[in-house]
């Protein structure tokens, strides 16, 4: 099986790189299709997608999601970023920021949790036939992004199949701040060389990670120096051994 994990920065990267805000004020444009044209010969089974637009200004009211699902072939799974309750439901522009997952083949579950503490506070768990996946972005601070790290083995530690947790963890200090997770689940994470994924023109840190439990065996890794967003992307090809 081959996943892709990609924070696309709502497709308004460009090649404007280094303006502050742009993945918030920027204009998606034909920049959509350039991500879709780099995603299509990759095949991936399964991709999760971080900061994707489903129909603001910034895409022309169009959802990035369906469009890019469509072009693919896939079925796909979008959520908020922002819980239901959360203020920036009330902003235009934020309540169309979100998270999703697309995939080849029939989703056979889809569950939405909701961290407790922090801005950005969407879980997407994704069930397929033989894997789940959850798919997360965690906060910026330090405090609440520990807190959620908490929440997310409380709700991984319930899943009794073969699994990978992946996203934009935040991770300002690289690896060690997984530490405590990966050792309380036996995680392992997909890039065994620990490549930084940010910025894509000169990468420094070490904010994207795919992890997995021990059932899943990594065949390949790779990250792509493609400058199509402020991340680069990640892709794995795996498979899934017989316990």
């Amino acid at each position: 099986m081959r996943f892709l994990l990609y924070n696309i920065c709502y497709a308004t990267h460009g090649n404007q790189k280094k303006l502050p805000l742009l993945g918030m004020l920027g204009r998606t444009h034909d920049h959509l299709d350039e991500i879709i044209e780099f995603i299509r010969p990759f095949d991936p089974d399964v991709i999760g997608l971080i900061e994707v637009d489903s129909g603001s200004y910034r895409s022309g009211k169009k959802s990035q999601v369906e469009k890019i699902a469509g072009e693919l072939g896939h079925f796909h799974s979008y959520r908020s970023k922002y819980a239901e309750d959360s203020r920036w439901q009330n902003i235009p522009i934020y309540n169309k920021q979100g998270n999703a997952f697309l995939a080849k083949d029939t989703i056979h579950g889809e569950k939405y949790h909701y961290f407790e503490r922090g801005m950005k506070k969407l879980v997407i768990e994704l069930e397929l036939e033989h894997v789940t996946f959850f798919l997360v972005h965690l906060a910026l601070g330090y405090k609440a992004r520990q807190d959620q790290l908490l929440h997310l083995y409380q709700m991984i530690k319930e899943t009794d199949r073969p699994y990978v947790v992946a996203g934009d963890f935040n991770a300002f200090k690289g690896e060690k701040e997984l530490q405590l997770l990966q050792a309380a689940t036996g995680l392992q994470n997909a890039d065994r060389d620990m490549q930084p994924s940010f910025p894509s023109h000169n990468p420094k840190r070490y904010l994207d990670f795919i992890l997995h439990s021990p059932e899943i065996k990594i065949n390949s890794f790779d990250m792509p120096r493609v400058q199509l967003s402020d991340h680069l992307p990640l892709i794995v090809d795996f498979d899934i051994q017989e316990s």
